[in-house]
């Protein structure tokens, strides 16, 4: 297996002179051909290679990355295999990180190699940038509130907490995952006051957490399909009918579709055709980490006016 290209790419990144986590190869956007199912993270002092597709050389691979990053003083690569049941991960070269975390600014999230989603996803930073923005431009409205969808670790959260002083509701069906969103809060030592876990359903008990509002920023973002709970193509627009009895009468959105199904067009009829007061201001522009070769298929992140 040739992975000259993947190496070259790995290496260009890695002198940014930054410990922030970012994706340093993204062979998912199908831009390097034959590289399509690997990936590369930095969560400094640990380095993360993802096969989706079992490959040749692949503990060969992580070596040679391994003495590319052992002088920047790394501690060890972990290779997780998504092709495997249950998404194993090991350590072909240095040694085990105990803790890893990813870095963002003084933020930090600790995660979990051992299971497929390891807590914390690169590909939407540019949303949380938006969001610390709307905290800070909403710095002067009293009891601002966030409405914070699928919540899954809470990221959105812990960010919008340290951006500013609001109120944040975060929402997930999952236990497990919330518990660990609390965890982020604590580890970062943010302030507590406001910030709710809770877990329901999104849709089908919506109004067992709409009369906390009204908010006025939201944050969408959910699994492309959740078995038995929610698939974008069946519920999101239900869940857009919705969301209007819980917002202010202005408030800001961000709607994300994780589908590489779905269209950046069928994303937007969606959202006109949920609610006719809901206007489309832009699509937040892709992170450069993650280059795609259909913008379609790649993440898109909507910012949404609701205007009543």
């Amino acid at each position: 297996m040739n992975w000259n290209n993947l190496l070259e790419q790995v290496q260009s990144k890695l002198d940014d002179g930054s410990a922030d986590s970012r994706r340093l190869f993204h062979g998912r956007g199908r831009t390097c051909e034959g590289l399509e199912q690997v990936c590369v993270d930095r969560f400094y002092p640990a380095l993360l290679v993802t096969f989706f597709g079992e490959h040749e050389g692949e503990d060969a691979l992580c070596e040679q990355l391994w003495e590319m990053v052992a002088p920047l003083g790394y501690q060890g690569v972990a290779a997780q295999r998504r092709y495997l049941k249950g998404a194993p991960a090991d350590w072909p070269v240095g040694r085990p990180v105990a803790a890893p975390v990813a870095r963002r600014g003084d933020l930090h999230f600790p995660l979990t190699f051992e299971r497929q989603n390891v807590g914390f996803f690169l590909d939407i930073e540019p949303g949380r940038r938006w969001l610390e923005e709307q905290v800070r431009a909403h710095a002067d409205t009293g009891n601002l509130k966030l409405l914070n969808l699928f919540a899954f670790t809470c990221a959105f959260s812990a960010v919008a907490r340290a951006a500013g002083d609001l109120e944040v509701i975060n929402v997930d069906v999952n236990r497990g995952v919330l518990n660990r969103g609390r965890e982020n809060h604590e580890f970062n030592r943010l302030p507590m006051k406001g910030i709710k876990f809770l877990k329901f359903d999104v849709i089908r008990e919506f109004n067992r957490f709409d009369r906390r509002g009204p908010f006025q920023l939201a944050v969408v973002d959910p699994p492309t399909r959740q078995k038995g709970r929610f698939d974008v193509g069946e519920h999101y627009g239900k869940l857009l009918q919705l969301l209007p009895e819980c917002l202010a009468d202005e408030a800001e959105l961000l709607l994300v579709m994780n589908s590489p199904r779905h269209s950046e067009a069928y994303f937007r009829e969606l959202i006109e055709n949920g609610d006719r007061r809901f206007r489309v201001v832009e699509r937040l522009p892709q992170s450069p980490d993650f280059p795609d070769r259909d913008p379609d298929a790649a993440l898109k992140m909507l910012h949404v006016q609701f205007r009543r």
